[in-house]
């Protein structure tokens, strides 16, 4: 495994390169389940000083939705990359896109639901997810978000039965998400960018810098070379097969407002 640097390490030439910021929400912009004020004001300070802020999670349509909308972000990536969403606010109007077709996604519910009653009758402890209601595309388990944490073995089950019944599987710092479909968060990003601003993702690739915490983003750090795991990635680095460039001392929001202090400082 590579090493992973500090933070501190990133340079400041490689920072004032930076133009767009991509970031997962839960433990990486939150703290223990809670989005903080100086999290909220570190992505208010980004987008202010002319970064796109892109947050790439695992969480569903409906609160997709709710983030595009509200607050300081310039699109969202959801539920793995099964959608993305932009807000106009000139004109004010969402822009959706998804992977699957309407029809499709329908089939697909119809998949999951029975496969969530042999994922909750397998593994006892877990349950569906809080936010289950609101999911376009995907089915996620909770093994600690809502539920006492289960073992990690009780995780791979998860993945296990996932992947039995041709699903895809991944695992969050909260959940187990599971969809049939080929999508992943990067490939959602790089469609979000062409079809936004026109942008080739590959292109600009130097120009971007991503942070997480968990498997689930293993995609993006694979791709970034200006990747950041904020320090509760270290439990899960066995699991990830290219670990992210530079690692934040502080844990879920406070490394992200780490992160942001480091960019805006190198800000031409």
């Amino acid at each position: 495994m590579a090493e992973i640097r500090p933070l501190s390490d990133f340079p400041t030439g490689d920072r004032s390169g930076i133009r767009y910021i991509l970031t997962d929400i839960d433990d990486t912009l939150t703290t223990h389940g809670r989005l903080t004020a100086a999290a909220y004001a570190a992505l208010e300070r980004l987008q202010a000083a002319g970064f796109r802020v892109i947050p790439i999670t695992g969480r569903p349509a409906g609160w997709c939705d709710m983030i595009a909308r509200f607050w300081p972000v310039d699109a969202i990536v959801g539920e793995n990359g099964a959608l993305a969403m932009r807000y106009d606010r000139d004109a004010r109007r969402m822009h959706r896109t998804f992977f699957q077709s309407e029809a499709g996604r329908a089939a697909a519910r119809r998949k999951l639901a029975a496969l969530a009653d042999t994922i909750l009758h397998a593994v006892p402890g877990t349950a569906l997810a809080s936010d289950q209601q609101y999911r376009e595309c995907d089915l996620a388990i909770d093994f600690c978000e809502d539920v006492p944490p289960l073992p990690r073995a009780a995780v791979d089950r998860i993945v296990a039965l996932f992947e039995q019944a041709g699903a895809t599987a991944k695992v969050s710092s909260i959940h187990v998400n599971g969809w049939f479909g080929d999508w992943d968060k990067l490939a959602m990003t790089r469609r979000l960018f062409a079809e936004a601003w026109g942008v080739d993702l590959d292109a600009v690739r130097g120009q971007v810098v991503f942070a997480g915490d968990s498997p689930n983003d293993a995609p993006m750090f694979g791709f970034f070379p200006h990747s950041v795991g904020v320090a509760n990635v270290r439990p899960f680095l066995d699991r990830i097969a290219t670990p992210p460039a530079y690692v934040s001392e502080g844990e879920g929001g406070a490394g992200f407002v780490e992160l942001a202090a480091a960019l805006l400082a190198a800000r031409p």
